[in-house]
């Protein structure tokens, strides 16, 4: 029998009350690696009633010992992050130096976390009016839940739970059923940190589970991160039940480059960001959009890193991008690889059938660069996400941002150039939530928030920083006096002065 990756329920592992399982595959190799609990409406019940019973005390406890059980944590997953990169690149694929890179960032979040009493600091105002004092106080919301996806099993979790958990909430963790394992370990090193038990619970799952929390009366609000007509259908579902939501959708990320750039350099810069784990990243380049002259000597270098990218299992040292999750995301990338041809871009390297030796029943797509894409092409229209990168020809920086702005997507977007003046009117211009100047992956720091515009965020808030400990608190308005003397009845609306 397959080992069974149970669920995490006060702070105990249990295999939940649904007898639903699915597969974990390894994705360099095809086979199965172990098998998940699936959670069904029983179980998050159960995972909701624990971290009810959990909220209320936790929520009373005092903000430095919240603290000391984040500080706690954050040493823990620091001493074991060897151990979180390998789960991670055993049930996601992705090389080990990307899946360190994914912890590190997950700690940045945490570290952030640490400082939640002076995140979680009011206003104060006295005297608005004769001996009356005004302030206001941010309270936790209760029971929070996360829906979070398969590309990143610990840093998109990281970027929920320890912001909702520090600002005094009960958090429901329903991460993706291809790589559930990292999460489960995640909770026991939280566990270990002194984390009281119902605090942090976790429900594997599928849609059914996802849906289960959605629609608990008991939850009070959740986060998601996934594609776009998911991210919709959660915000429309979450809101429907009168819940707080975001939700991060999908991206089609566009790197211009314009002709005074330095080729070499943004040539880097592409080849890293568009395949780095396998382009299974919501930040992932898949759109370099070349500007006059400097097309022709960009695609050549791009071409030439791309066919010199080492493929391979992510415990291999020299592979330096790895397979893909599932076999389905290998059929869906070499679909829209075919469909390019068809439509007729032209494949300058095409990554089919580049299954490494000895590893032919893994899920492979090697790295594919298209150029002459046209924006009604399905490889530029759609998310692929998968290890393809396309490159639009404009001849001015005017088309470039028209193209960028008339993209539903608004997650990420770059530019490379040597011109200050060109860069800043790029920034001021382009309708996209996050942009990187001479940085192709301008994904903000954990003081700051995580969060596109358009179809790739449905709700008012972005993650983490500021914006995650205003989604997980409320704001309470206070207005007291302590009056030395009787008043008499005053009918009339208060006023101040």
């Amino acid at each position: 029998m397959a080992e069974l990756v149970k669920h995490w329920i006060d702070n105990a592992h249990t295999p939940g009350v649904t007898t639903r399982t699915g597969e974990v595959f390894q994705p360099a190799t095809g086979a199965v690696a172990r098998q998940v609990a699936l959670a069904g409406s029983a179980d998050v019940d159960l995972a909701v009633a624990s971290a009810t019973k959990a909220a209320r005390e936790w929520a009373d406890s005092s903000l430095q010992t919240r603290a000391k059980v984040l500080f706690g944590f954050r040493q823990l997953v620091d001493a074991h992050r060897t151990e979180l990169a390998e789960l991670i690149t055993a049930e996601h694929g992705k090389v080990l130096s990307d899946a360190h890179g994914e912890v590190q960032r997950g700690l940045e979040v945490v570290e952030f976390a640490c400082g939640i009493g002076q995140l979680l600091k009011g206003e104060h105002s006295e005297q608005v009016s004769r001996d009356v004092d005004a302030y206001s106080v941010r309270h936790p919301l209760g029971v929070v839940a996360g829906i979070t996806p398969f590309n990143f099993p610990v840093m998109v979790a990281m970027w929920m739970f320890p912001i909702a958990i520090a600002c005094g909430n009960a958090f429901v963790l329903k991460p993706s059923d291809r790589d559930p394992s990292a999460s489960i370990r995640l909770a026991e090193l939280f566990a270990e940190a002194g984390l009281p038990p119902g605090v942090f619970n976790v429900v594997n799952g599928d849609g059914e589970a996802a849906g289960a929390l959605l629609d608990h009366p008991g939850v009070a609000a959740a986060s998601f991160v996934g594609s776009t007509p998911v991210a919709r259908q959660v915000y429309a579902r979450g809101t429907a039940a009168g819940k707080r939501v975001q939700a991060l959708g999908g991206a089609k990320n566009h790197m211009v480059v314009l002709p005074d750039a330095d080729v070499d350099v943004a040539a880097d810069a592409a080849v890293s960001a568009g395949y780095g784990s396998a382009g299974e990243r919501c930040m992932a380049i898949s759109v370099v959009v070349a500007v006059g002259g400097i097309a022709d000597p960009l695609v050549n270098a791009i071409a030439e890193r791309t066919r010199a990218l080492r493929t391979g299992p992510g415990t291999d040292p020299e592979s330096e991008m790895g397979p893909l999750v599932t076999a389905a995301a290998r059929d869906r990338v070499t679909s829209y690889i075919e469909a390019g041809v068809e439509q007729g871009a032209t494949a300058v390297v095409d990554g089919r059938g580049s299954a490494p030796s000895g590893h032919e029943a893994g899920f492979w797509v090697g790295p594919t660069l298209f150029d002459h894409v046209r924006p009604q092409m399905s490889i530029y229209t759609d998310e692929i996400f998968g290890p393809v990168l396309c490159v639009v020809r404009v001849p001015t920086f005017d088309e470039a941002v028209e193209l960028v702005n008339a993209n539903p997507y608004g997650n990420g977007v770059a530019i490379f150039t040597g011109d200050g003046l060109a860069a800043r009117r790029f920034q001021r211009e382009v309708t996209v939530g996050m942009v990187g100047i001479n940085v192709p992956i301008p994904v903000p720091m954990a003081y700051y928030s995580f969060g596109g515009w358009k179809d790739s965020l449905f709700g008012d808030t972005h993650v983490h920083g500021v914006h995650g400990v205003h989604f997980y608190t409320r704001t309470k308005a206070v207005t007291a006096r302590w009056p030395r003397q009787h008043h008499g009845v005053d009918l009339g609306f208060p006023t101040h002065g």
